[in-house]
Parts: C-alpha cells; structure tokens; sequence
C-alpha cells in the first residue's frame, strides 16, 4: 500500500507557469500576432503531414481559439480525410494543399504543425520562421546533427516559438516526477534507463514501381537526393532508411531519452556508443532492430535499450528508470512509482496523457513571449543524443564528443555524417 499518492499538478496553474519570458522570444514574437493577449486570442494554423498530423487535429480540438485553415500532404487521400475531420469538428473545411509553402504564403496563418518524414523537419521549419510563422514540429525535428543546429539558428534569427512535439514536457505526471527526482526523492541521481520493446513485422522486399498518382513523390522527397520509388517506402518505412530516417532511436527513442536527460539535469555526453543490429529479418530494413546505446556524462549515465520486433511480452513495461543512492523512480507510460532500496514502493501518481497541454502551452508562449516546455534549442540536445547513437552505429565507432565545440571528435567517419548531402537547390540555410 502506498504512504502517499501524489496529487498531479494543477493544470491551470500549470499553464500559467510553463512559459519561461525573456529566453530568446521576444516582444517581435507577440507583435507579429498583433500584440493580442488573452483567452479570446484565435490563432490561425496549417498542419502539415497528416498521419500524425491526424493525430495533431483530433488533438488540436481540445485546444481553445484555434482554427485549421490548411491540411498539408503529399498524398491527395490524406488531404481529403484531414478535410472531412476538421470538417466534422467545426463545419468550416479547410484548404487541402500538396505544397505547404502555400500555406506559408497566406499571412493570416500564425503558426504550422509539421509532422512530416523526419528528412523534412529542419527544413519545413526554416521556410516556416523565414515566412513569420511560429512552428511546432514533431521529433525527433532534425534528420541530422547539423540540421540541429540550423533549426535552432532559425528559431533565434528569426524570433520564432518552436515547440518540439515530444509532449511528456507538458503532462503534469511528467513534470512533477522530474521535480521529485530534483527534490531528492531518491537521493543523489546516478543513472537512467530506458526501455522500447515493439513487434514490428518485416517490410519486405520492394519492388520499383510508379509512385501512385495521387502521391506528389517529388514533393515527398524534397530535400533529399533523388531516388526511384519503391513499394514498400511510403508511408512509414522510411524510418528504417538512413536518406530519410533515424531509426528506432530517433523515431522513439527520443521521447524516453529527452525524459532521461531531462530528469538528470544534463546536457552534452563525454562518451557514446550503439551495439545492435538487424537481426530478425532479412528485409530492406537498414537501421538496427536490436541494440543499446550508452551515454557518458562524466557523473551520471544514460543506456537506451531497443527492441523493435520484439515485443518482449511478460516483461516489464518500463518506459525510464532513474537510480539513485536512495531507491529508484520508476516511469510507465504517464505513471511513475518511488521506491526505496529495498524496493518497497513510498509514493506513485497514475498520471494519464494530455497532449493537449503541449499545445496549449505553445500558444500561451507565443501570446506571452516566454519559451516552452520544450523549446526547440533543449529539445535538440535529446535528439543530438540520437544522432550520435546513429553515428556510433554506423561507424562502428565509440563516439567522443566534445561539449566546448559541440562537436565529434577524433572520429574523422563520424564527422561525415555531421551533415547530410540535399538534393540541388534545395538546402535549407538561415
């Protein structure tokens, strides 16, 4: 039996307080927007990428004062099913489009939901900021580590609200297990542990063939050099390709490890390195199935453990565990539990998601000028993580990186994969 249940922070005060004023936003931000402050702000936005981007809308019903004007995809039968859901929430159907810089064009739009293959994030963002528009964008927000650092330059340069999608920043659960840890609840941290275990099939062989009519394929690839289409690619296994994905790390191992980094008040790792591989199908799949990766802080530690067609079934559900001197904080899903050393269990919350509060949290910053819980320049030291894990995979390297420079060092592979090579006339720049 628990000595205590913690209570969830309250959700309005939450609001009222997750918006940090003076952190690069500035008065330009709110000027923009015509200076209005206020619950009867109405905020006009497009949303682009509509597999998650579904998500986004069903999401974005349950926040006050917005309206859908524009759904953006590729795929004309994704356009059309986003238009019968605004539809149907609001009666006003929004303009379908294939090319989201319409909707860039249209200054009424004050912001834009990107939730698109991750090769499209950084750059998508950089057009958004140049053309005066605020951005939440989905994780892991870069294909690469120099693409962490042109979106968070635009976010800057342009004076942008850029809100990355990795929502358990927001769930009160979430922020008052992180305050526990800070308070000392299990002493002195020394290390975090996450977990993802899924039972992903085999995609196959592809085969190539023509791109369906109503796919905008050249669109689809956009910044990425030019390849033919293959039948088994769109729309999800581009994750599993390096030209366009990160993996399992950065498509979910971002979320556990931004917990993690964020729970152990770290920033930048000494030390990185991925053990894994392909291991339970011989597919087109390139990126590891199976694997650790480890990060060195110098006091405290990091390992991410995958197992993505493997669902590990009768095994704890763990999503992080934090270890310290006192006991352990253990976090599934919006839950989190305390115990002691011996393992009795001292405080828990049951928590329950609500992404609803990372969205509403974006506007009351971009109103209030203050930086959100998960700015975009924090958010990419969690996916920066990622991409070094990658790197190490990929070369077959521990990857040594220094925290002064923000860069690899004494890995002349890994430096390669700094940067990705853009197809002609399309790199982004700031």
């Amino acid at each position: 039996m628990n000595e205590r249940v913690v209570q969830q922070v309250d959700r309005r005060a939450f609001l009222q307080t997750g918006c940090v004023l003076g952190a690069g936003v500035t008065t330009r931000a709110m000027s923009a927007l015509g200076g209005a402050v206020g619950a009867n702000r109405r905020f006009t936005v497009g949303v682009m990428g509509l597999s998650r981007g579904l998500g986004i809308i069903r999401t974005l019903e349950n926040v006050p004062n917005v309206k859908v004007a524009y759904v953006c995809d590729v795929d004309q039968a994704r356009i059309a099913r986003a238009q019968e859901e605004v539809d149907k929430q609001t009666g006003e159907k929004p303009t379908g489009v294939q090319d989201f810089r319409r909707m860039l064009d249209d200054n009424a739009v004050d912001a834009v939901f990107i939730a698109t293959c991750n090769h499209w994030h950084t750059p998508a963002t950089v057009l958004a900021c140049k053309a005066g528009k605020h951005v939440y964008v989905e994780k892991p927000g870069s294909q690469n580590p120099y693409e962490s650092e042109l979106i968070v330059a635009a976010a800057k340069k342009y004076e942008r609200v850029v809100q990355m999608g990795n929502q358990r920043r927001s769930w009160p659960s979430m922020i008052e297990a992180v305050e526990r840890l800070r308070a000392g609840a299990i002493g002195t941290l020394r290390f975090a542990r996450c977990i993802f275990a899924q039972g992903r099939k085999s995609i196959g062989r592809g085969q190539l063939v023509p791109a369906p009519s109503r796919l905008d394929y050249s669109m689809w690839q956009g910044v990425a050099p030019e390849r033919s289409y293959k039948s088994n690619l769109i729309h999800y296994n581009w994750h599993w390709h390096w030209h366009w994905g990160n993996g399992e790390l950065g498509n979910n191992g971002v979320h556990s490890i931004d917990v993690a980094r964020w729970g152990l008040g770290v920033d930048y790792p000494q030390r990185v390195a991925f053990i894994g591989g392909r291991y339970h199908f011989d597919d087109d799949q390139e990126t590891p199935d199976r694997g650790v990766a480890s990060y060195d802080f110098g006091d405290v530690g990091i390992t991410w453990e995958c197992s993505s067609c493997h669902a590990r079934k009768g095994e704890s559900e763990t999503f992080a565990a934090f270890y310290g001197d006192g006991g352990s904080l253990t976090i599934t899903k919006a839950a989190y539990v305390i115990r002691d050393l011996t393992g009795k269990e001292i405080e828990s919350n049951p928590g329950h998601r609500e992404d609803s509060l990372h969205m509403e949290n974006f506007f009351t910053c971009i109103v209030d000028g203050g930086k959100p819980n998960s700015d975009i320049e924090d958010a990419q030291k969690s996916t920066l993580l990622c991409h070094l894990g990658n790197i190490s995979h990929r070369t077959g390297e521990m990857i040594h990186f220094d925290s002064k420079t923000r860069r690899i060092v004494g890995s002349p592979a890994g430096e390669t994969l700094w940067k990705r090579e853009y197809r002609d006339g399309w790199e982004p720049t700031v």
